[in-house]
């Protein structure tokens, strides 16, 4: 690989619905990432709106309409991040757009959307995308896939460490050591804040999520109910695994607010998400191992204490953020991207077959031209 230094920026917009982030990264060959600068354009509440429709099975124009839109709202995240950075577009190398999960039903198919071609006239650069459907092709999950950033950028050189994501669905990434994708394990856990802040509207329209953990605050786990939640298959099912709104979503938290409705529901999904985050990791992990957390969960108090006590309950994982050891958290995601993007300009596989169970090693994505 040529190690000149890349300048790519890498977007991300996940299933907690919150918006389009923006990371301004450049790459020294595939083992070492510096972010540049970051930013997210946050979804108004009409645009998330048009997102639950999709996905909730939009008719077709909708759809239509809607991919193009998401990658107009791209547009705007990379045009606000070159902005505040201070770097023309002609200085970047690739744009690496993952687009909108819509739906995700693997082996059969997983569905993003985002027009890259928008991204492509807009800015005169290579763009990158539909990451995932090689993947599935190939008969993987097509997640997760940041386990490749795990492996090449986020691992220790001393020993095993876990790399938790706690987005709208929660997954992780077991490395035995930086660097070395042998050994490696990783899979989705289940929810992550999704099913969180869905109840959490379901009692308080105003609020699109949990802000601070609040409405949890104020409520008690039902063990109960918790029980009949954690004897979902899903959280018994060995890796490698996949899942998405169309399991945890809205609906799965309206149904848990009609039995639980007020901040007892919401302090249920929290302690669901701790739960069986700390039983993946206590079931497929060495004990002991350190476990350093990224995404929109670790701004919920709340969830991170209970997660904090599960993991030691579990084995004696410590909990550490992801910030503490690199860089802000939130833009740990979009980063990864920006180095599959590379990998894939590269001929460079990007998946993690022991991750996704893909047939092999594969180079992922679409490249639309300048």
């Amino acid at each position: 690989m040529n190690e000149r230094p890349t300048l790519a920026v890498g977007l991300m917009s996940g299933t907690s619905l919150d918006g389009m982030d923006a990371a301004l990264v450049r790459l020294h060959g595939p083992t070492h990432a510096e972010l540049v600068d970051f930013v997210t354009r946050p979804y108004a509440d009409d645009e998330r709106g048009e997102l639950r429709h999709a996905l909730a099975g939009g008719d077709a124009p909708s759809l239509a309409r809607l991919h193009v839109r998401i990658a107009e709202w791209a547009a705007d995240a990379v045009e606000t991040l070159l902005a505040q950075a201070q770097v023309p577009a002609s200085d970047l190398a690739l744009i690496a757009f993952h687009g909108q999960t819509i739906w995700h039903e693997p082996p059969a198919v997983t569905w993003q959307l985002g027009e890259a071609a928008v991204l492509a006239e807009r800015f005169g650069v290579r763009v990158v995308s539909n990451f995932r459907a090689r993947d599935v092709a190939a008969g993987g999950q097509g997640a997760p896939l940041v386990p490749m950033a795990d492996v090449l950028l986020f691992g220790s050189p001393d020993g095993p460490r876990v790399l938790l994501n706690l987005g709208g669905m929660a997954n992780l990434t077991y490395v035995p050591r930086g660097a070395q994708e042998r050994g490696v394990l990783a899979f989705d856990t289940g929810p992550g804040v999704a099913v969180i802040d869905g109840v959490a509207r379901q009692v308080d329209a105003r609020r699109s999520y949990d802000r601070d953990g609040l409405i949890a605050a104020r409520g008690r786990p039902d063990e109960s109910v918790l029980e009949d939640l954690l004897a979902d298959p899903f959280f018994q099912a060995p890796p490698p695994k996949s899942t998405g709104r169309e399991r945890f979503g809205d609906g799965y938290a309206t149904a848990l607010h009609a039995r639980l409705p007020g901040p007892d529901g919401v302090a249920t999904a929290v302690e669901l998400t701790a739960r069986t985050v700390a039983a993946a990791v206590g079931r497929w992990t060495p004990a002991g191992t350190e476990v350093v957390a990224s995404g929109g969960g670790c701004h919920h108090p709340g969830l991170m204490a209970a997660l904090a006590r599960q993991l030691s309950a579990a084995g004696g994982y410590p909990l550490r953020r992801f910030s503490e050891l690199f860089f802000p958290g939130d833009a740990k995601e979009a980063v990864a991207f920006a180095l599959l993007g590379y990998l894939t300009l590269h001929g460079q596989p990007g998946n993690v077959p022991a991750a996704t169970g893909a047939s092999g090693a594969r180079i992922l994505g679409t490249v639309t031209p300048a």
